[in-house]
């Protein structure tokens, strides 16, 4: 079968180069080349090796119409994990050489230290290298990913992290309950403290964008905190200030958690600021009603400025929030975004 020669060049200017077969989708073909290039999902469900293929012809497997519109697709948008090359290509990739690794893809056991339900349809779950003699260190950058397998299982699921990069071996992770996802039954029916996963990555491309110094509004829809959460905890351990102000959106307050911590983070970090968006309050809620869209436009109208603009939560709040921000003036170069479906 012939290969197909692929240049990816990277949102910095970089090129990486690698062949792939046609029945081969790219983030594959990456792999087996020693290239892993930053995935999530890897099924066309979260959008986050959303490129643009400037040259050449190609297929697309299926894909969530939430992540890649029609319109975006008939452009030469393409998902790297969804896209078979039927000629060499020319594409340009949605992120840095910086978060582009390399050797094999990397997978770890880890043991479940933790797991607490924190809110309503929310876990906390914590786990710790079991095999300290691989070293002990956990090292991503805030923003990113791990894919966590079922045990017994060919399952995985791509989870931000909340914590940061440490020396322990620890890694933390915010879940929301879906009332048919598989990983989330898994850890609400069968896990327990003790048990054994095994942990792949890290990976994604969503993060704090090098030397940029604009000030930031973090939109997160109930656990896309988590990303967010990380890149906080980050700039309080470094001591790094910046003007942050997170929009936090949540269907009720009984949704609602890690307030003290984000308060906490609040003392270390001047420039921090949050408002917690709650869509259906109750009648002693005395916070902000409505949805972080609604409260994005008031914020962005009240308080102008050149603003970068992070995103992270469900497709519908991403998409809506992204068109809001444009509308009213924010460059849409400056709007960085992981959806999760």
């Amino acid at each position: 079968m012939t290969d197909y020669q692929i240049t990816l060049t990277t949102r910095d200017g970089q090129a990486i180069c690698f062949s792939s077969a046609a029945d081969t989708d790219l983030v594959t073909a990456g792999e087996q080349a020693g290239i892993i290039l930053p995935a999530l999902c890897r099924n066309g469900g979260c959008g986050a090796c959303l490129g643009h293929c400037r040259d050449g012809v190609y297929t697309l497997g299926e894909y969530s119409p939430s992540v890649l519109s029609a319109a975006a697709a008939a452009q030469g948008e393409i998902l790297l994990c969804r896209t078979f090359a039927q000629s060499d290509l020319q594409i340009n990739a949605p992120y840095d050489f910086g978060l582009v690794r390399f050797g094999r893809l990397e997978v770890r056991p880890a043991v479940i230290t933790g797991l607490t339900q924190i809110a309503e349809r929310t876990l906390q779950l914590k786990l710790q290298w079991q095999d300290m003699a691989a070293g002990q260190a956990v090292e991503f950058e805030p923003g990113q990913c791990m894919e966590l397998e079922i045990p017994d299982s060919d399952v995985r699921r791509a989870y931000s992290l909340a914590n940061t990069g440490n020396w322990r071996g620890e890694l933390e992770f915010l879940i929301r309950l879906q009332p048919e996802g598989k990983f989330s039954g898994y850890l609400r029916d069968q896990a327990a403290i003790g048990q054994i996963l095994n942990v792949y990555g890290p990976g994604g491309s969503f993060a704090l964008q090098a030397n940029r110094f604009n000030p930031a509004l973090f939109i997160a829809g109930g656990t896309g905190l988590a990303p967010f959460l990380s890149m906080l905890r980050r700039l309080a351990e470094w001591g790094e200030d910046r003007s942050i102000h997170l929009l936090l959106g949540i269907n009720q307050e009984s949704e609602l958690f890690y307030l003290d911590e984000l308060l906490q983070l609040q003392q270390q970090l001047p420039g921090f600021s949050m408002t917690v968006c709650v869509w259906r309050p109750s009648a002693t809620w005395r916070g902000f009603s409505g949805t972080p869209v609604d409260a994005l436009q008031q914020y962005l109208q009240t308080n102008p400025a050149d603003y970068d603009i992070y995103l992270c939560g469900p497709p519908l709040l991403v998409t809506a929030a992204t068109q809001l921000a444009i509308d009213l003036g924010v460059a849409e170069q400056q709007i960085y975004s992981e959806k999760f479906v």
